[in-house]
């Protein structure tokens, strides 16, 4: 999950749940008699406010800490600039296998703090938080604080001490990201604990930093370093948003990928990942890719041994095949992963889409027949780019994602083969958009689709074969709506290219 910020949707979907509440209410004090209808109307529209707030209440309730459930004096309003994520983004977090799920029993999430430090490996850097500490830091864990949710808990921003643990006013000393253990949630103490352990002793740039944690009678939290740019997901699939340029989502990819090498090949104790997702990659200011969530890695095999034997965990569409069947852990899984999401930054689509048409929800399935096809693989890249994308980065970076994807886990890349590979992806200038290959392309594709349209029909921008809906790769509203001819500039890195 990001900890950074996000869309104001969440005021939306509160609103909408009000929306809900008042109409269910409204409908069931229907009367015959005109006057006693619109005197239930009003009531039926209090009750409807009422059931509004409690909606609200207790979707924020869910995300506060079980002591500030009880000492807190949490304002329930819904103003705030920060997006929780929606019921389907949470069932993308689930794990491979439901039955598996790591989360800890109540007994086992409550036990006494002593035991639960001795399991700790705490790195001398990390600063170690009071409850109150990070309580008033993220303003009692105020709704304008709320950065997100996911399968462990809430994230809230808050501000603390440059070099220390007091909190401090909002705007002044270091912006952190508050994540918070939901006892109730996906994931429970053992994940907290291998947050804390992995990133407490793992420092590299490409790593979200951890600032400190709290452990204190049954909280459990932890302070980041806060992400302003918030996660890959939001920029890629977020409704509204401006699609990212092609140099800034190799250098996301490439960033991503010394991630992983690091973990696999350059740490002291190697480690596999084991939840490579878009949500778990976050960004700073200058687009430098980060890995978040530590929650379900592993440390790797190690002397003649050639896998980890364990549970499978992790999220639909991004799993290794061999490591879903056979429940048998390698380094090269992560590298699957890493494939998945190259092939998601390539095409705009999420590794599983049930909206899309038959036989297009599995994005690795869909995509892999095109990957190696020089005329054809054009067809996979996101069409909001408009052909502003490189032709011979996009062909290596498509040939690249076929070798992450191979069935066949000894025939993938390491991770530092894909890094050199990446490297000199960002900045290439053979832009498609302006060459002779591109018009080519867009001539054969109008063929293509002029031969095939007794068969298809359009309607409202969607295309439609056979009774089954499609996506157009038209604009269905013209150029205006792109934002390659909007006056707002695309994003582009402030820092130094990586």
């Amino acid at each position: 999950m990001g900890l950074g910020p996000e869309s104001p949707e969440s005021v939306i979907k509160l609103k909408n749940w009000e929306v809900n509440s008042n109409n269910n209410n409204s409908n069931s004090n229907i009367s015959k008699s005109r006057k006693v209808n619109k005197k239930k109307k009003k009531d039926g529209a209090a009750d409807g406010e009422e059931i509004g707030c409690w909606v609200k209440f207790r979707l924020l309730e869910s995300c506060m800490p079980s002591r500030s459930k009880v000492d807190s004096s949490m304002s329930t309003g819904t103003s705030t600039n920060y997006d929780s994520k929606s019921t389907n983004e949470k069932k993308r977090d689930h794990p491979v296998v439901p039955v598996s799920s790591t989360t800890t029993s109540n007994a086992e999430s409550t036990s006494s703090t002593p035991k639960f430090s001795e399991e700790l490996k705490i790195s001398s850097q990390l600063r170690k938080f009071t409850f109150n500490d990070l309580k008033l830091a993220t303003r009692n864990f105020r709704p304008e604080s709320l950065l997100g949710e996911g399968g462990f808990g809430c994230v809230f921003k808050g501000w603390v001490e440059e070099n220390g643990t007091a909190p401090v006013k909002p705007g002044t000393g270091l912006t952190v990201a508050v994540k918070t253990l939901n006892h109730d949630g996906l994931q429970g103490h053992r994940e907290w604990l291998a947050e804390v352990n992995f990133l407490g002793n793992l420092i590299h740039f490409n790593l979200v930093k951890l600032i400190g944690y709290c452990i204190e009678d049954d909280q459990r939290l932890l302070a980041y370093e806060f992400m302003p740019r918030g996660s890959l997901e939001n920029h890629l699939f977020r409704k509204g948003s401006l699609p990212l340029p092609w140099s800034i989502r190799m250098k996301i990819a490439l960033g991503a990928a010394k991630g992983l090498t690091f973990l696999h090949e350059e740490a002291e104790k190697p480690v596999i990942y084991r939840d490579f997702k878009t949500s778990n990659i976050l960004l700073d200011a200058d687009y430098n890719a980060k890995l978040s969530d530590f929650g379900l890695a592993k440390d790797a095999p190690e002397g003649d041994k050639t896998h980890v034997s364990t549970r499978v965990m992790g999220t639909y569409g991004y799993a290794a095949p061999e490591y879903v069947m056979t429940g048998h852990l390698t380094s090269k899984s992560d590298v699957y992963s890493f494939g998945v999401v190259l092939l998601e930054m390539l095409t705009g689509r999420r590794s599983m889409d049930k909206n899309r048409p038959n036989g297009e929800h599995n994005l690795v399935e869909w995509a892999r027949p095109h990957l190696t096809d020089k005329r054809r693989f054009y067809r996979l890249l996101d069409p909001r780019l408009e052909g502003h994308f490189s032709i011979k980065g996009s062909q290596k970076a498509a040939q690249l994602a076929a070798q992450c994807l191979s069935r066949d886990p000894k025939a993938r890349p390491r991770m530092s083969e894909v890094v050199e590979t990446l490297k000199p992806l960002p900045n290439l200038k053979d832009m498609a958009s302006s060459s002779y290959y591109f018009q080519t392309m867009q001539g054969d594709n109008t063929r293509s689709n002029q031969n095939s349209k007794n068969s298809i029909r359009t309607h409202g921008g969607f295309i439609q074969r056979n009774g089954q809906p499609m996506r157009s790769l038209s604009n269905p509203r013209g150029p205006q709506d792109s934002p390659y001819h909007h006056p707002h500039p695309s994003p582009k890195p402030k820092g130094k290219k990586q």
